[in-house]
C-alpha cells in the first residue's frame, strides 16, 4: 500500500538528523578530527538510521503495492535529503554550490556519494525483503 505521509515523515525524520548531524559536525566534531575524518563522520553516522527508516517504511508500505512505495521513497529520500543539505550548508555557511557539489568527488575519496546511495537504495532492498515475507 503506498503511504505518502508516511513517506514524507520518514524523509523529514531523516532530513532532520542529518542536518543535525551536519551541524554538530561542523562545530564540535571539526575541532578535534581533520576535515577528511569530519566527513565521514558526517555520512557514516546516519547510515545505521536511514536503514531503520526504510524497515520501518517496508514494513508499513507491505502489501501488492510495495514496489510503488518503495520507489517513491528511493525517489524522494535522496533527492531531498541533498537539497535540504546544500540549503543548510548554503544558509549557514555561505558556500556556493560547487563547493557542494566538490562533496560528489568521489575520485579524491569523498564519502557523501555512499549516503546518497543508501538514500537511494535502502527502500528498495527493505521493500524487497519484507516483500518476500
Amino acid at each position: 500500500m503506498i503511504r505518502p505521509g508516511l513517506t514524507l515523515t520518514l524523509w523529514v525524520a531523516i532530513a532532520l538528523l542529518v542536518v543535525l548531524n551536519d551541524a554538530v559536525g561542523d562545530t564540535w566534531i571539526a575541532t578535534s578530527l581533520s576535515v577528511r575524518a569530519v566527513e565521514w563522520y558526517k555520512v557514516l553516522v546516519p547510515l545505521p538510521y536511514v536503514v531503520l527508516m526504510a524497515i520501518i517504511h517496508a514494513r508499513r508500505t507491505a502489501g501488492p503495492r510495495w514496489f510503488e512505495a518503495a520507489l517513491l521513497a528511493a525517489l524522494l529520500w535522496p533527492t531531498s535529503t541533498v537539497l535540504v543539505d546544500f540549503l543548510y550548508v548554503r544558509l549557514t555557511y555561505g558556500q556556493d554550490p560547487e563547493a557542494f557539489l566538490d562533496r560528489f568527488g568521489f575520485w579524491w575519496g569523498a564519502p557523501y556519494p555512499l549516503l546518497v546511495l543508501t538514500l537511494f537504495a535502502a527502500p528498495l532492498l527493505a521493500g524487497t525483503a519484507f516483500a518476500r515475507r
